[in-house]
């Protein structure tokens, strides 16, 4: 279920005319809905009811202040994979204590920084980073908690660049050889309590079965590891998929469910029906870190179509948005549903790219699809924009960083200022 709905002909962000915002804030513009984001947090919330659990929200997903302040106001911890990422948290009201901290490359700074802080627990990635973090927390006289990521090579299916828990990839030690470095940490690791086992295997899953298989492969190795060395939590990552084709919904909630379950096989409730009785009976506590499934459908870009421009093999829609402002169809080929901000007539479609003006042949948001035949001066919304969006924006071609809207009901807020042209040369030399 997502806030994105026509009204009226109109599309609207719960109860706010988009062509309004885009009027006020100008574009390329990204909305998020405050419904939905807190909506799917406590859905999840409710799935995972049956068993001891905590929500630690990927920040890296979608790291606006007000979104993350939005979440903690909910009572969700955050899983982070930066020192940015915890200031972040930090200035958002979030909690340290309830922030676990991923990735394979920390530095120094940011050890010392999260240590100071409080934070939950390290997911240790490699031996090499969980000595480090031994040698670190004893110069400093502290106890470091830590997780070690464990990577149980179940392929998830997913695109290449978001598969995490293959043998090949980067991510995790190797299965086999959790146990003995466990046990080699509580003997040789003054500085390390082994808080708890972490794991991830991709994102962007859209069936049950991959989450299965590796929840009932490491179940054994955590009851292991819960007796040999008492740990307390068991991470199972995030990875949830959402709906991105086809993903304008109704504005009903039964319209919504109906639709996800029809696109995704995996729903939420399938997720929690299935994992839930695998997991309530390990007495301990279950960590989820979704990032996607949170914000992903509670954000659109809005961008304005400049040209049209007919050639002899293409039509072109070239609009003020680019690869810049969001680069997953650039990156790894991810789709976005777009969609005029006026309800256009059903038969009224064309076959056309809709690209941007950045200087490469890769900037663009779809090719060779049937599409309502916006103009020129018309707004259209590229959905599902909200994870992954902003987030991993640039100023590649000097281009500004886009305004940020948050709306809550019939009411909207800039959250972020529209980056001006000296912001781009700020602290150059």
């Amino acid at each position: 279920m997502h806030g994105f709905s026509y009204k009226q002909g109109l599309l609207h962000c719960e109860e706010v005319d988009l062509n309004e915002l885009a009027a006020t804030y100008g574009t390329p513009l990204y909305v998020y809905s405050s419904a939905t984001i807190t909506g799917h947090f406590r859905r999840l919330d409710e799935a995972l009811s049956g068993v001891p659990h905590a929500i630690a929200y990927a920040v890296k997903a979608n790291s606006n202040l007000s979104v993350l302040r939005l979440l903690a106001a909910q009572g969700a911890g955050f899983d982070i994979v930066s020192g940015g990422e915890l200031f972040r948290v930090l200035k958002a009201g979030g909690d340290p204590a309830h922030c676990t901290f991923a990735g394979v490359g920390k530095t120094r700074a940011e050890i010392t920084y999260a240590l100071e802080q409080g934070i939950y627990s390290f997911n240790v990635e490699s031996e090499g980073e969980l000595r480090y973090l031994n040698q670190v927390a004893g110069e400093l006289g502290l106890i470091a908690p830590a997780a070690v990521r464990v990577n149980p090579n179940i392929d998830a299916k997913t695109h290449k660049y978001i598969s995490t828990g293959k043998s090949e990839n980067k991510f995790g030690v190797d299965f086999e050889a959790i146990v003995d470095l466990y046990e080699r940490a509580s003997k040789e690791l003054p500085h390390i309590q082994l808080r708890g086992l972490q794991m991830h295997i991709g994102s962007q899953l859209t069936s049950i079965a991959p989450f299965i298989e590796a929840v009932e492969k490491v179940t054994p190795l955590v009851r292991l590891l819960k007796e040999r060395h008492g740990i307390e939590f068991w991470s199972i990552g995030g990875g949830i998929g959402i709906v991105y084709e086809d993903s304008l919904a109704s504005g009903t909630p039964e319209w919504w469910q109906q639709r996800e379950a029809a696109a995704v096989p995996l729903t939420i409730e399938s997720y929690g029906k299935a994992l839930v009785p695998r997991l309530k009976d390990l007495g301990l506590k279950i960590l989820l870190e979704p990032g996607r499934y949170i914000v992903g459908n509670a954000g659109v870009l809005l961008t304005r179509c400049l040209y049209e421009k007919k050639g002899s093999a293409k039509t072109f829609k070239i609009v003020d948005a680019g690869m810049n402002d969001l680069i997953r169809p650039a990156l790894y080929e991810g789709h976005h549903e777009i969609v005029p901000l006026v309800e256009p007539p059903s038969d009224a479609r064309v076959l056309v790219d809709v690209v941007g003006p950045i200087c490469e042949s890769g900037d663009f948001f779809c090719q060779d699809r049937s599409l309502p035949d916006f103009q020129p001066g018309e707004c259209v919304a590229l959905m599902s924009a909200g994870a992954y969006g902003f987030a991993m924006a640039s100023n590649y071609n000097s281009r500004p960083l886009p305004a940020e809207v948050l709306v809550e009901g019939g009411s909207a807020r800039i959250v972020r200022q529209r980056q001006d042209l000296a912001a781009l040369i700020e602290g150059e030399l």
